[in-house]
């Protein structure tokens, strides 16, 4: 059965469906090529070693709703326990990791803006559960000369919970596609080493505004 959003539930008609739980057609490695994560019973699972797999479209403003689902690795702590991340625009992770039932999550645990914010609460399920991430996304702001005048700001539902609550950034986090906080980029999901799952993954663009009439 698939998690159904908290927010939506199934994709809206207007959504870009990143993933079919059929194939990569629509993900790149970020090696170059194809992606080579392993596709199997309507999810992804990342293959370690092969490297981060990058969305062939790329996006500004936009609505994300994705599941995962941590390995059990009860030998493990820290950072070496189911890590992975979604990078929004290829720029701004959003931490994946079995961080259950950790008090106070910090700024690497999982649903952290990594190493910049950490989760309001910890909303995580224990491992071999699928989780849930629905995120609003607001691109950085630039002039006419390309200086940024309002960083990009991301609230984030995990399981349903508000963990950021239209957060601004302090800019890309550290292992970000690139720099080029003006343009659109891709989703990344990041390959760590470990065993994670993803599946039901979607977009949805966002206007860059609303009308100004009344």
């Amino acid at each position: 059965m698939t998690t159904k959003s908290f927010l939506t539930g199934e994709p809206p008609e207007n959504a870009v469906l990143l993933f079919n739980g059929k194939d990569l057609s629509n993900w790149d490695s970020r090696k170059g090529g194809p992606a080579r994560w392993d596709v199997t019973d309507g999810g992804i699972t990342v293959v370690p070693g092969t490297g981060d797999i990058i969305s062939h479209e790329k996006f500004t403003d936009f609505f994300l709703h994705l599941e995962f689902m941590e390995p059990d690795m009860p030998e493990a702590t820290g950072q070496a326990k189911g890590n992975s991340g979604v990078y929004l625009q290829g720029r701004y992770e959003i931490q994946v990791l079995d961080s259950y039932g950790i008090e106070p999550p910090g700024r690497g645990d999982c649903g952290a803006i990594y190493d910049q914010f950490a989760p309001l609460v910890n909303a995580c399920k224990p491992a071999l559960q699928w989780q849930t991430y629905d995120v609003v996304f607001r691109a950085t702001r630039v002039d006419e000369s390309g200086n940024v005048i309002e960083q990009a700001r991301i609230t984030v539902f995990h399981n349903g919970i508000v963990i950021h609550n239209n957060v601004q950034v302090l800019g890309p986090t550290g292992g970000a596609l690139d720099q080029n906080v003006a343009e659109p980029g891709p989703l990344l999901l990041q390959d760590h080493g470990n065993l994670v799952k993803y599946r039901n993954i979607w977009i949805v663009p966002l206007p860059l505004k609303g009308a100004d009439k009344y």
